[in-house]
């Protein structure tokens, strides 16, 4: 670690010209429109020389956005579909499968409150294992990037006790965790498939999972150190031991050498399937001990890699397969939107599509083999061709619109169901900060940098790129690569702390600086008064025209997005040109201000040409002295008035000629 430290104090950057420095303001305005200052203070700012890694970064922003539901008093989750789905946790509309993406993504905020907020609430009452994740871990992750003691280890008991609810799903024997495909998120797998004879697969299945085995090492590794910072050394010791006792079964148990891959076994005991055999495929879940560094820097496990780089195995011209074409259920569709038949639009499966979802975690162990692995099978070349053909799959023509799953051959849409739309169970982010720019975030008081890019004369290299405003330990961080230093006037790899340059080399490598943590600032919390997160109970709204239920509540869900594929919100008629919309609170609260979110297409709906705020005073509307921002369409509105407390608050419109309007979200605070 000296000798680390050592080179690089001995890289300082003594450069005569200024480090470079990006308008965020104008990218944001370029990317965002007028919903720009949502991001200008809170996301790291990109730019490369591949516009469309470029433009699927900023969009994976507007997805993190778009999927923040605010819950008024319990604060911000991330949701995994924009809208409702029937298996997901009410009243909150909450999964916890997706967490591990969420927060992977969330960590790098400047804004602390949304990822804070989320994990509060998964300990809380929000987790209810409906599918395994690796909760625990993205919890250490999140640390690691902002260096929040306190934030970490406050949810240290919950942690425990949610890591040994999962006993149900130990077998002591074995001394492996076992889970049924679907509720690992991931219907219809070869164990699954196979298991029903062939005849079906979206239950059963049960199966010694690399997925599950990896998440549950992952969490007993994270509860250690997250115990050491609280000073409990016994806990510390016992979460150590427990994670080690997992490595070792994996790597003795679930790796299968027939197929040189790690693999499934059997929990189901059945007349076509039998307890403790491994299944007779490889799959892509077999990758994820590597995600979560639990596979040994071993040349026999490493060999695995090569088969997601055929084109034969796992490695699809159009994304990465779930499942090898040499299964022999590879592809065949059993379940369509309207049930088990055969009609429809195809529903979700894991015998060989392409899922985001996976694809992240498994970029995510590829940067790990890059990073710190002694291995010769993968190259920096590989993961940039994988990463921009998942960059690609963001892409529905012109249009950036991430869907769940993909064809392998194609990578067009399968699914392409109403819910599918802007889907947010996946990472990008994470993957170009902490892989392509290389930021390895660690718990010590050391920032390091190791960008997997390959040589320039690769194809797949990158000549620059620049991303500044990243959070670490208090500070804000910029990495610069230039490799001809004709874009950025300086050659080579720098960093910067707080605007300042603190080392460089000439060439792509690593560079680690030491980096002084600091006190963070107090997140803020505003809460919405408005929120109705039950249909039946306050607070409660109601509107002019259109007032049909679900209609009027979508204004005041928490739900804030501005997508046109799914819609969102109060959408009124076109006619009259004054219309209205009102929220009965229940109760007097005190309120001062309001922000509105008013939605434009172009064409059927159009901001307002005008408003007014009025709150119920003494049995009567009364207008409010607001000081109020013209309507915005596609960004939010704000309007601000000395403290007033009312039970009932309603905004008149004066809507666009011949146009209609939706109101996204009405909140107010």
């Amino acid at each position: 670690m000296k000798a680390l430290l050592l080179a690089a104090t001995a890289a300082l950057l003594c450069a005569a010209a200024s480090p470079p420095t990006l308008d965020t303001k104008a990218i944001a305005k370029s990317r965002f429109g007028n919903d720009a200052p949502w991001y200008e203070n809170r996301i790291p700012f990109f730019e490369s020389a591949d516009p469309k890694i470029d433009a699927v970064y900023y969009y994976r922003w507007s997805l993190y956005r778009a999927h923040q539901r605010d819950l008024g008093e319990r604060g911000y989750i991330s949701t995994e579909f924009l809208d409702d789905v029937g298996w997901q946790l009410e009243p909150w509309a909450s999964l916890n499968d997706a967490t591990g993406f969420h927060l992977g993504e969330g960590r790098w905020l400047n804004d602390r409150r949304f990822a804070d907020d989320y994990i509060a609430h998964m300990y809380n009452g929000g987790n209810d294992r409906h599918f395994t994740d690796y909760m625990a871990d993205s919890v250490w992750g999140r640390y690691l990037v902002d260096g929040d003691r306190a934030g970490a280890t406050r949810h240290l008991t919950a942690m425990r006790t949610l890591y040994g609810q999962w006993d149900d799903h130990f077998d002591k024997a074995k001394g492996l965790y076992w889970v049924e495909p679907l509720l690992d998120a991931t219907e219809y797998t070869i164990s699954s498939i196979d298991a029903s004879g062939g005849q079906e697969g979206f239950t059963g299945g049960n199966a010694f999972r690399p997925s599950i085995n990896a998440y549950m090492f992952a969490n007993a590794r994270a509860i250690a150190e997250i115990a050491a910072l609280s000073g409990d050394a016994a806990t510390a010791r016992d979460y150590t031991a427990r994670a080690a006792d997992i490595r070792t079964r994996v790597e003795r148990d679930l790796w299968n050498p027939a197929l040189g891959h790690f693999t499934d076994r059997y929990k189901v005991d059945n007349q076509f399937v039998k307890y403790w055999e491994p299944i007779r495929g490889r799959e892509l879940v077999g990758y994820l001990p590597w995600t979560f560094d639990l596979a040994a820097d071993d040349r026999r496990f490493a060999a695995a890699w090569s088969h997601v780089l055929s084109p034969t195995e796992l490695g699809g011209a159009g994304g990465m397969r779930t499942v090898e074409p040499s299964y022999q259920y590879y592809m065949h569709q059993y379940r369509y939107e309207n049930g088990v038949f055969t009609g429809g639009r195809p529903e979700c499966q894991w015998n060989g599509p392409v899922w985001p979802f996976q694809t992240t975690q498994v970029l995510l162990g590829m940067a790990n083999l890059l990073d710190h692995y002694k291995q010769s099978v993968v190259t920096r070349s590989d993961y940039m061709r994988l990463l921009r053909q998942y960059t690609q799959l963001h892409y529905q023509g012109d249009a950036l619109d991430l869907e769940e799953d993909y064809h392998p051959d194609t990578g067009r849409p399968i699914v392409g169901l109403g819910r599918s739309h802007h889907y947010f169970h996946s990472g990008y982010a994470d993957l170009i900060l902490g892989g392509l720019v290389g930021i390895r975030p660690r718990a010590d008081d050391v920032l390091e940098v190791n960008p997997l890019l390959p040589d320039a004369r690769d194809p797949q290299a990158l000549a620059w790129f620049r991303v500044q405003d990243v959070p670490y330990h208090g500070h804000r961080v910029a990495v610069t690569w230039d490799a001809t230093g004709r874009h950025y006037g300086r050659k080579g790899l720098s960093i910067e702390v707080d605007g300042r340059a603190v080392a460089q080399r000439a060439t792509l490598g690593r560079l680690t600086v030491p980096v002084t943590r600091v006190a963070l600032p107090p997140i803020d919390r505003p809460i919405d008064r408005a929120v109705q997160l039950k249909r039946a109970d306050f607070p409660k709204g109601s509107a002019s025209t259109a007032d049909e239920a679900e209609n009027v509540h979508d204004a005041i869900d928490g739900r804030v997005w501005f997508f046109p594929e799914l819609g969102n919100g109060w959408s009124s008629k076109p006619t009259p040109a004054q219309q209205w919309y009102a929220i009965d609170l229940g109760k007097p609260v005190k309120l001062e201000r309001a922000e509105l979110a008013f939605f434009a297409d172009g064409g059927h709906f159009a901001a307002p040409r005008a408003y007014r705020m009025q709150a119920w005073v003494n049995g009567t509307w009364r207008d409010l002295p607001a000081q109020a921002d013209a309507p915005l369409a596609n960004g939010i509105t704000h309007a601000k008035w000395p403290a007033t407390t009312t039970s009932k608050v309603r905004v008149m419109f004066d809507l666009t000629p011949n146009r209609a309007m939706r109101l996204v979200e009405a909140k107010l605070y």
